[in-house]
């Protein structure tokens, strides 16, 4: 039996918007819920009542109402959601004009900047009449290589209001991790900084932009936004305007362009460490309903929040970050290196900036941990109500350091989902209790389920995480993809009509759901399938590694366990510890789960979001090439593993 680790209170349950929430279905439709799981099993089962109250409760604002909630429910994919209905997503972000804080900007330079709901208005105002005037309309492409600052956000609400579709980048990737995003959906605008901050020292970032550039022919206007000098030298760009002189000073008013519930708003992009990004389109209504959604159900974000989420425009949080401006919450945006100038870095701004929702990565937080940093011992955090963790699976000792060394009274919200629905499968119940290592619940309207390979849903097994009903921010189509040949791949050919995501993970007999690892990067000795996340908890737990990676090698026709470690300062891999680390799995996970070999790595690689790459790693010591090694935050790493002698006995 999970430990149990934290229960909110009767009070903090009445006062959450999922208990509100619950008592207006109940309401509504004669029900007597009184807690989540009878509440979730009938939001997937009435999807029609579920969503068309979903769509009232979060206050979606439309110029022309729907017609009917879902056409062909049935079909996945296929199924339409609020045909008929007009509305525009920038409307939706800006709807509150008041002189409460937006968002606040706080950089590695140490520069602290704010902008109010009205001010907010006035700057897409002014960039939005000036992409109308040089012709800017429903359907063309704008992107951002930017860092996460105010500018970003305001180039998107602007393209965005218009009707365009908008697509960025963090200015951390390579000009090929780029040319492979941006030339595929040939983009009319480009708003860029000079450059980005790390680790305390600027990094130009023009040169690279030129490249870029001169291979997106496409690109009519390169719009600059000053961050590393105060007048950059644009000279080396052609069709290159500074920000400020883009603006136009005279606008007052946003002409907010209505579109269908399915017009197309965003591109993501897949992480591309197997081949070309996927460029996954996504609906205007799709991504604001199930991100207000999860922002004022699953997240309890209300006006008076100020939410936190540490993320780069190259990641999917940063969108739903975005989407907190819809609640009139407060927005914390950070650029740069989270332990600059020290580990305590984003704990004191947590502190400074009283912000309630602190949202980050697993690995950030085993990175704290391992730093030895304690951050309720060294701020003030008692405005602080909820800890979001995603990208990776949170082993159970960070779950017990969040509650031991961050703060003991609050929910954390392990949550999982990705870039191709912008959004989550499973995340938080503010009404309900933490057991550690589990995400508290499958997220309201979303049909998931842990399949086995005979497509049988399984409680308290590991399997395959699926979603058998369809949700309105499923992509709408992939770019490029003329036939939908490759949409269907992505999701629908393991089960027809059913969105297999490919996480391997357990739904619990009370709801909550585990993550193993990716379901491609599963390892299958004896031909058992078991998640390399298992592993990996009780390797995060050891002192004398830094990092880990895990993989399976094809073995005289079976599959082997190999384990890559990165050594901690001062420490060696000896055969004791070794032994060490095969008796933990064996006790801790399963005979299974233990290495055949045990051999030392000087790096794991990363994707630029921070997603340790097992994939790239398995096709190196295979003998397989690895495409877009631009995707990856260090690819140099990849050289260790190629062609290793200890792999070959």
């Amino acid at each position: 039996m999970s430990k149990l680790l934290w229960q909110p209170s009767d009070e903090r349950i009445k006062n959450t918007n999922m208990y509100k929430f619950m008592q207006t279905v109940n309401e509504k439709y004669g029900k007597n819920f009184d807690e989540y799981a009878p509440l979730h099993e009938w939001s997937v089962e009435s999807l029609e009542d579920f969503w068309a109250t979903c769509w009232d409760f979060t206050g979606i604002k439309a110029t022309t109402p729907y017609e009917k909630v879902i056409e062909n429910p049935e079909k996945m994919p296929g199924a339409k959601f609020f045909k008929g209905s007009k509305l525009n997503f920038a409307q939706n972000l800006l709807q509150f004009r008041n002189d409460n804080l937006a968002l606040v900007f706080r950089g590695e330079d140490s520069v602290r900047r704010t902008l109010t709901y009205n001010e907010l208005y006035d700057e897409v105002a002014q960039t939005a009449a000036s992409l109308k005037a040089m012709g800017i309309k429903t359907g063309d492409r704008v992107v951002g290589f930017v860092p996460n600052m105010p500018e970003s956000i305001i180039a998107m609400l602007a393209a965005t209001s218009l009707g365009a579709i908008w697509s960025s980048c963090s200015p951390d990737f390579g000009i090929k991790g780029v040319l492979d995003r941006f030339g595929q959906t040939k983009p009319r605008v480009l708003f860029t900084a000079d450059g980005y901050y790390f680790k305390g020292k600027p990094l130009d970032s023009l040169k690279r932009i030129a490249g870029i550039v001169k291979e997106i022919p496409s690109i009519e206007k390169v719009v600059v936004i000053p961050y590393i000098s105060e007048e950059p030298d644009i000279s080396v760009l052609p069709n290159a305007i500074p920000m400020k002189d883009f603006k136009n000073p005279d606008a007052k008013e946003i002409d907010f362009v209505p579109m269908d519930f399915d017009d197309p708003l965003y591109i993501m992009y897949s992480s591309g460490t197997t081949g070309l990004p996927k460029c996954m389109v996504q609906s205007v209504g799709g991504v604001l309903l199930h991100q207000k959604k999860e922002l004022v159900l699953h997240t309890d974000l209300k006006e008076e929040d100020t939410i936190f989420y540490f993320t780069t425009c190259g990641w999917m949080m940063w969108n739903w970050l975005t989407c907190s401006l819809s609640v009139g919450a407060t927005l914390v945006l950070y650029d740069g290196n989270p332990f600059h100038p020290g580990p305590d870095a984003l704990w004191k701004m947590a502190q400074d900036e009283k912000i309630t929702v602190f949202g980050t990565s697993a690995g950030y937080i085993e990175a704290l941990k391992n730093a030895g940093v304690k951050p309720n011992d060294l701020y003030d955090l008692s405005t602080l109500k909820s800890v979001l963790s995603t990208g990776s699976p949170l082993s159970n000792e960070n779950f017990e350091f969040i509650y031991n060394h961050i703060k003991a009274d609050l929910q954390l919200s392990s949550i999982s989902g990705g870039s191709d629905l912008n959004g989550c499968f499973a995340l938080g119940n503010p009404m309900g209790p933490v057991y550690i290592g589990e995400l508290q619940c499958r997220g309201l309207g979303m049909k998931v389920f842990a399949y086995d390979e005979t497509g049988t849903h399984v409680v308290d097994q590991q399997a395959e995480l699926v979603c058998a009903a369809p949700f309105p921010s499923m992509p709408i189509y992939f770019w490029g993809d003329e036939d939908g040949s490759k949409y269907h791949s992505a999701y629908f050919d393991e089960y027809p009509g059913i969105w297999t995501h490919g996480d391997f993970v357990m739904v619990t007999s009370r709801g909550g759901v585990i993550m193993f690892g990716r379901s491609d990067a599963t390892l299958n000795p004896g031909g058992v399938r078991i998640g390399t996340a298992e592993i990996y908890r009780r390797l995060d737990a050891m002192e004398e590694l830094d990092d880990s990676v895990v993989v399976g090698q094809p073995w005289d026709n079976d599959v082997r366990v190999i384990l890559f470690v990165k050594m901690a300062q001062g420490h060696e891999l000896t055969d004791d510890l070794k032994n060490t680390i095969k008796k933990d799995i064996r006790a801790n996970a399963s005979p299974r789960h233990v290495p055949a070999k045990i051999i030392e790595t000087p790096d794991v690689p990363y994707t630029l979001n921070m997603k340790k790459v097992e994939l790239a790693v398995k096709k190196v010591i295979e003998g397989k090439e690895v495409k877009n090694k631009d995707a990856l935050k260090n690819p140099e790493a990849l050289d260790f593993f190629a062609d290793l002698e200890e792999l070959k006995s």
